[in-house]
């Protein structure tokens, strides 16, 4: 693993895994938050971002984590090795956000002159990711699949194990269909880009990681 990318909802442990994945396996990590928004949680400019992450995935090692589906799968997935889908519960992704809030914790995630602010677009956005967000972010993951390792994670074990030396390689499965896309009930082909796959998808303003 030298180029990995790693998505999920908010809250799904995107950051921490990254984080800890870097110190692993001696990888620069790109946290996408940071180079995407403002101060005050202010949108930047679409342009501008990709022009970021295009010079971020540019590097022979790194890991990407982030969502951001329209603006850089394109850019991030034809380069990763590895694809690390996280498959939290919701409730997991809500607490381990309230929490932080709560407690304030330093993240080297969060951009600079953007608190945590666990609104009710943020809460709203994670309950409702496995219903709108999910099936659009594996429709668009098909393409990439095929010649990658892709790496499910659902439970805290599963995540330790990842990050032990002698069970790093036990979760390098082969490809295989996005079970987010079947529990959906929509099954979408690899190219389909039809306003059906894409709408009934359709991603919140504000797109959290």
């Amino acid at each position: 693993m030298k180029r990995i990318v790693i998505v999920g909802c908010a809250g799904s442990g995107k950051s921490t895994l990254a984080h800890r994945l870097g110190q692993h396996l001696g990888l620069p990590v790109v946290h996408l938050d940071v180079l995407f928004w403002r101060p005050g949680w202010k949108a930047g400019d679409t342009a501008e971002f990709r022009d970021r992450v295009a010079v971020a995935m540019a590097g022979d090692t790194w890991i990407s984590e982030g969502n951001f589906v329209d603006e850089t799968f394109d850019l991030r997935l034809p380069r990763a090795d590895t694809i690390v889908i996280l498959e939290r519960s919701r409730w997991i992704c809500l607490l381990r956000v309230i929490w932080r809030a709560i407690f304030h914790r330093q993240r080297p995630d969060l951009p600079a002159g953007c608190p945590e602010s666990p609104d009710e677009e943020l809460l709203s956005y994670i309950w409702n990711f496995g219903r709108i967000t999910r099936p659009h972010m594996e429709a668009a993951l098909l393409p990439y699949l095929r010649d990658k390792h892709v790496i499910r994670l659902r439970r805290g074990r599963e995540i330790a194990a990842l990050l032990a030396p002698s069970d790093s390689g036990r979760h390098h499965r082969p490809w295989r269909a996005p079970a987010g896309a079947a529990r959906s009930g929509r099954q979408f082909p690899p190219n389909d880009t039809s306003a059906a796959a894409r709408s009934s998808a359709k991603l919140p303003p504000r797109v959290w990681l």
